[in-house]
């Protein structure tokens, strides 16, 4: 997700406060300046050197303003009705503008992200039902002619075959828009923040580490990687810890190097005979960008997946 770049500015208190005291001020020192010394010089001379210094003053805080507050709003504007087209600001006038911006970037990425998720999705389930779907049509028309018992049992069974495939497919799309869903943010414990998987030694090895993720997130997230590597053969994952990064690797066969671009494509799947969907580590990417991380494949022996935040 996108990050404003933090960098020191006035608060927006500061910035109406100065103003307000600018205007209220200026009158003021008229006044006094004609009660104290209107006798040094004459009315004319004394009405440009306020009038001067009341421009000079207008043109600061009008510059200061445009810049604090004006210029801020119209880039976050600009950005979020551009569509992807510009940039994320990242830089703001005030603090608060600062906190604002931040959460109009995330919450944008998050929209856009879901429409991609759409989007990918009607592409990919075209492509995929298109299979079960012939087999049906095909079956359909052979037990609409006369054909023994058998053969009808095999196209029967074909069906349910085809019905099975397209449920799956409906139900990971399912699970794919449900980790799109916020969940709750905060801290896990790794050491307790997944449940076993049986055939599957899990080692961790800082045992009292903390991953800046909510433990329900934190728990799907496990468990879709622990359960992929048991699938692709692994009996063995470490999970290891550091300042800004969690890395899972498995002893399983790891990802070809004529995969590793597509392995969380949505519906990408190299077990697809053995009823894959090829939904689980696309799940996980949307689950760990809703909490601010990201998810990478690293490199080593095995499947080796690197979460930063």
């Amino acid at each position: 997700m996108s990050r404003v770049t933090p960098k020191w500015r006035p608060p927006l208190s500061l910035v109406l406060g100065g103003t307000l005291a600018a205007v209220f001020a200026l009158p003021l020192l008229g006044i006094g300046y004609f009660r104290l010394a209107g006798g040094v010089l004459g009315w004319a001379e004394t009405s440009w050197l306020i009038g001067w210094i009341a421009l000079i003053a207008t043109v600061t805080l009008g510059y200061l303003l445009w810049r604090l507050v004006l210029r801020p709003v119209r880039a976050l504007t600009a950005y979020a009705q551009a569509e992807g087209q510009v940039d994320a600001p990242q830089h703001f006038g005030t603090p608060e503008f600062s906190e604002l911006g931040g959460a109009v970037i995330d919450m944008t990425t998050a929209l856009r992200g879901r429409e991609a998720v759409v989007r990918s999705y009607a592409d990919h389930v075209t492509h995929e039902m298109k299979s079960p779907l012939t087999a049906v049509r095909g079956a359909v028309e052979l037990l609409q002619g006369e054909l023994p018992v058998a053969e009808r049992t095999k196209l029967i069974a074909r069906i349910g075959d085809a019905a099975a495939r397209m449920e799956e497919l409906l139900a990971a799309q399912r699970a794919l828009a449900k980790a799109a869903e916020p969940m709750p943010k905060g801290q896990t414990l790794v050491s307790g923040g997944f449940s076993d998987v049986s055939g599957l030694a899990v080692e961790v090895t800082v045992a009292e580490a903390k991953v800046p993720i909510g433990e329900a997130a934190f728990a799907l997230v496990m468990d879709h990687l622990l359960n992929n590597a048991k699938a692709h053969g692994a009996s063995q994952v470490v999970v290891n810890v550091e300042e800004n990064r969690m890395i899972v690797q498995d002893n399983g066969p790891g990802v070809s190097d004529g995969n590793r671009d597509r392995v969380f494509d949505p519906f990408f799947t190299t077990r697809r005979d053995a009823g894959g969907t090829g939904m689980g580590l696309a799940i996980v990417r949307r689950i760990l960008q809703t909490q601010g991380a990201e998810i990478a494949l690293g490199h080593g022996k095995g499947g080796v997946f690197v979460i930063s935040w």
